[in-house]
């Protein structure tokens, strides 16, 4: 998406660390409104970043960096240029400035600028969703690293880093989204060539972990495929992972190396705020009962909303049967919460019900929009007022839909891309 005829505005909200920002297209296919965390468009070596949560904000074509001292003060710092492959950080502007009267932020976003001209730091790309890691890229004023990936003619995959990354801090973007064993295989291998051109360190950054849902056994002789493919990640080399809302808290122990685990929760808290619906309307409404935890969390976030839930028995794979629902929905606005959607069956199932018991308008959110056929039919059938996913997987555009809002997690993904190399807390980013 580029930010050309684009409008761009913040929604910062006391729910959430205002990690999301979003952009509205003048033109859209199918009418979707798609939300991003900054305007994707890169000119030569430069990007263009909106406001990030900690840190330097860019203000508009001046590319200056206002950093906030003591309430109205400020302190200029020029927006990063790039000689090479090191990004240059030009002096800060001539103030009186004495360190001591410089509170925490400001030393931390002195910091952050310091990261920044830290030429050890290289962002690379798979070829699952580049849009996501240029975003991520811009975010932290960077340039993707350059890799090239190519397939042979019979389906073998070829990778080579086009740089010396020797002694570096790597974080390898690839969710491993349809087709997942195609994705996979070309982490891995992006993996391997990393740790054999002698990178210090290797962070899988994986924004959507594929097999995530078979983390164990519901019948005999059933494989564990999430625990394998932890393994798998862990013996290609990678020294850490970087996951995005996983479908289940315990897949983080298959692995044997660190997980940092981030929710999107706080982006679509974030425009939900902007909705400005009343707390009196709202119902949080788990669409399962293994949800619940994730719903509660939501609601709690949403001034203590109520919660509801569906009950339904899944018969087989990718099918669920509605039984009933606990709690009340009747005249109130009902946002569904899930971590993924994937053929839609449950959460349109839910729906029906919702509507049946008397909503008045209903809402799906989640992270993960997979979105296997028959999805798109269901979701745009008229059951929902709007369906908001984040782009942690690509969308193609004959998959939009009106009521479709896609929110970006490049700023949230960007932060803890930034914490983990700084070697930050993660976790604070949710308190």
């Amino acid at each position: 998406m580029t930010a050309a005829g684009v409008t761009q505005a913040h929604a910062l909200s006391s729910l959430s660390c205002g990690l999301a920002a979003y952009i509205q297209p003048s033109a859209q296919p199918s009418g979707t409104r798609q939300y991003a965390g900054l305007a994707a468009s890169t000119s030569g070596r430069s990007c263009q970043a909106s406001k990030p949560f900690f840190g330097p904000q860019l203000s508009g074509p001046s590319t200056e960096r206002q950093f906030g001292v003591g309430g109205s003060r400020t302190l200029t710092v020029h927006a990063i240029a790039t000689n090479g492959r090191s990004p240059v950080v030009p002096a800060m502007s001539q103030n009186n400035w004495n360190l001591n009267d410089l509170g925490p932020q400001m030393l931390k976003d002195i910091a952050v600028e310091k990261a920044r001209a830290d030429s050890r730091l290289r962002i690379f790309s798979g070829t699952a969703n580049p849009q996501l890691a240029q975003e991520i890229a811009c975010y932290m004023g960077l340039d993707l690293s350059p890799i090239k990936i190519k397939k042979f003619a019979d389906g073998e995959i070829y990778v080579q880093v086009q740089e010396s990354i020797r002694g570096c801090d790597v974080f390898l973007v690839q969710p491993t989204c349809p087709p997942a064993n195609d994705h996979l295989m070309e982490l891995l291998i992006m993996i391997d060539a990393c740790r054999r051109a002698s990178a210090r360190n290797i962070t899988a950054v994986i924004p959507y972990f594929g097999y995530a849902r078979a983390d164990r056994k519901t019948q005999g002789r059933e494989s564990i495929a999430a625990k394998l493919v932890a393994n798998l990640i862990t013996e290609a080399g990678a020294n850490r992972v970087l996951a995005c809302d996983l479908h289940s808290g315990q897949a983080m122990g298959y692995f044997d190396i660190p997980v940092d685990h981030v929710y999107g929760q706080p982006v679509i808290l974030d425009y939900l705020a902007s909705k400005m619906i009343s707390s009196n309307d709202l119902v949080v409404v788990s669409p399962d009962v293994g949800g619940v935890a994730r719903a509660r969390a939501f609601a709690k976030k949403l001034s203590d909303a109520p919660l509801a839930i569906i009950d339904k028995r899944r018969q087989s794979h990718n099918v669920a049967e509605v039984m009933n629902l606990i709690g009340d929905v009747k005249g109130k606005v009902a946002v569904m919460v899930d971590d993924m959607i994937d053929t839609a069956g449950t959460i349109t199932k839910g729906a029906e019900l919702l509507h049946a018991e008397g909503a008045r308008e209903v809402y799906a959110c989640c992270t993960h929009g997979v979105f296997s056929p028959p999805a798109v039919e269901r979701l745009s059938g008229g059951l929902f007022q709007e369906v908001i996913i984040t782009n942690t997987i690509p969308l193609a555009p004959e998959n939009y839909f009106p009521q479709l809002t896609i929110l970006s997690v490049a700023n949230l993904l960007g932060e803890a891309v930034w914490r983990i190399h700084d070697d930050s807390s993660i976790s604070s980013i949710f308190r």
